[in-house]
Formats: structure tokens, sequence, C-alpha cells
């Protein structure tokens, strides 16, 4: 993604994978050989080959995009003008299309459309009638004009969930605790990072499907806080009190996860006459705590109810080695001393 926002004065990360790059500054004429330029230079700095189609809207890029894919050879297609976009469409699957789903795929097959082309030439009070203004939109899209502007800042998220997996099953309170706690720590940095505050809290645990032989249960509980907040300590409190209530010992939990919703802007957070807790303390606090640990690494500073060991995190057999991040996991090479005696003698004659 820094490779390509170094070619475009816009970039909107659509995906892991996928983006979209404002090239109004670029004449067409130049467009083939820009995308190709650019192309070479993701796999000659990062070694990912890419796909790049270019076309008037988004909806129209994605479409060139998948014929970049499976229809050239140099990973590259441009959708220039109306009288190319209309052929091209004409043969496009409608299933195809960028935000037509499985169930929108049958109804219009049921009535005829099952092109790109056919859906473009729909009538407009029927498409909104039957696809709403979103499937209008994106039939306005398909003709060339374009109604998704590039967002070129991920918008907020309206809930955050941070769940795991346990590496084996757990069956003490205490491990159970460590966990949700670190969940409850990891959605509360994530609610900081966007600016927002939480008004609810979920915690859940269950136990795994897959072993029916064994006791199952599954439970979530939620509780609201008297005033959102982001705070990590109080996330914590909130969500642990919730884990009281629905730990049933004698089980074996293969899973444990925290969700904030009810999730508004930190600006508009409504206060309480009787709130007792100093929040301007909680967010200066909060503020140092952050700042600490994306300087020195994550949990350096973190609280002790989340533990150390973590003995129920995931088992990670198949890691990849860390070996430009981490000092213990840096390679090392070894040398026999007679046979570097006798590569240095040798560097001595070829002198």
């Amino acid at each position: 993604m820094n490779t390509l926002a170094a070619f475009a004065p816009a970039i909107e990360i659509y995906s892991i994978d996928e983006a979209f790059l404002d090239l109004r500054g670029i004449a067409p004429p130049a467009l083939p050989r820009f995308a190709a330029e650019l192309r070479r230079t993701v796999i000659q700095w990062t070694g990912i080959p890419v796909s790049i189609g270019i076309a008037p809207t988004k909806t129209l890029a994605k479409a060139a995009n998948r014929i970049a894919k499976k229809q050239t050879a140099d990973g590259v297609f441009v959708l220039e003008n109306a009288e190319q976009i209309e052929a091209v469409l004409e043969t496009f699957p409608v299933e195809d299309v960028w935000g037509i789903g499985g169930q929108y795929c049958k109804f219009l097959n049921r009535h005829g459309i099952f092109s790109a082309g056919q859906l473009r030439q729909a009538n407009d009070a029927w498409i909104k009638q039957h696809l709403t203004i979103v499937g209008l939109r994106l039939v306005q899209e398909l003709r060339g004009v374009s109604c998704l502007a590039l967002e070129t800042a991920p918008p907020a998220k309206k809930n955050i969930c941070t769940s795991r997996s346990f590496g084996t099953p757990v069956e003490s309170y205490q491990l159970l605790e460590e966990a949700v706690a670190t969940f409850a720590a990891r959605c509360a940095e994530k609610l900081r990072r966007q600016n927002s505050h939480t008004n609810l809290v979920s915690v859940f645990i269950h136990t795994n499907p897959f072993k029916p032989e064994e006791p199952q249960y599954n439970h979530c509980q939620t509780l609201q806080l008297p005033v959102a907040s982001n705070s990590t300590p109080e996330l914590i409190r909130y969500a642990l009190s919730g884990l009281k209530r629905i730990y049933r010992s004698g089980h074996r939990y293969k899973k444990a996860g925290v969700l904030a919703t009810g999730i508004v802007p930190a600006e508009t957070v409504q206060g309480s006459l009787f709130d007792t807790v100093d929040r301007e303390k909680h967010r200066r606090l909060m503020e140092v705590a952050d700042r600490l640990n994306h300087r020195m690494g994550r949990d350096t500073l973190q609280f002790a109810v989340q533990g150390f060991a973590k003995s129920w995190g995931l088992r990670q057999e198949r890691l990849s080695p860390g070996y430009t991040t981490r000092w213990e996991e840096l390679m090392t090479v070894g040398a026999n001393a007679e046979c570097g005696m006798r590569s240095a003698e040798l560097g001595m004659l070829d002198g």
C-alpha cells in the first residue's frame, strides 16, 4: 500500500490486498504505460504480482480489474471510452458486478438480467424499488457516473470485537479472566485509535462444539456503562463482571471474546451527574500507556489481571520467525575455523 500511495495523490485502502487510486491527473493515453510501470514497481519492491483495472468509476474499475486478472497476459486493463465500456459490459456476468450478491443475482436472473450491460439499461424506478438506492448508485456507476467517492480515511467502526480460540482448552477461571481482560484491553485500544467511546460491553465464552462427547456450554453477557468510555481499566472491570456472571466450572472452554457496541464519537459522549470516575485522569493515563506501548512494543505497560505467561494463547506452531524484528530470532551463521583459514589464504593468493 505504501508503494501504491507513492504513485497517486489519493488512495483508498479497500482491503488487505485491494486499493483504489485517484488517477485524474494522468492523461488517458498515458494510462496503460502508467499501469504497466506501477505493476513492475510493485513486483520489484515487494515481490507481489498485482492486476490493475482502470475506469471512470469505482464499480467499472472493479470490473476492469477482474478482466485484467482473468483475461490479460500483462495484468492491466483500461476501460477508456463509452463504446468500449458498453461492449465489455454486454458480456460481463451480472454475478461478477461489485456489490451484486448471490440473492440479488438470482433475482435479476429471474427478470431476464444476466449481464452487466442489461443491468446498466434497466429502468431507474424498477432498480430503486427492488435493489434500493444502493443498487441505483451501482447502476449509475456502470453508466460511467461516479457515485462512490474515494474514502481516503477509513470510517469509524460501529462494533469492535476481540476474540480468540485458545491453543489448549481452558478450564480455570483465572486463565479465562486473563484472556477476557486482555481482549477488553484490545477493544479499548481500538476505540481510542478511532477516537470513540462505547456504551455497551459484551463478553462471551463457549466450549468446543466439535467435541460433542464433552459437556457443552456457551453464554454471553452484555453490560451497559453509565457513561460511554474507552478507558482500559473501566472496560476490563465491566468485562470481568460479565464473565463472573456467566462462568460455569466443569467445562473446557475453547473460545472467549469481548464485544464493544453502542459506539459514539468522543466529542458526543453524554455525561452523568452521578458519575464518580475521574475521566480526565483516565484520559491522561491511557494517553501515556498508548504512547509507551507504541514506542516500546505492545503490552510493555499492561494491567496485572491480563497475566504474563498467557498460556491460553494460540498455539502458533507455524509462526514465521521474526528475523528482522526480534533479536532472539536473528539468524546466526556458524563457520569452521579451519575452513575460514583456508578461505583467507585463498583470498590472499587471489590478491
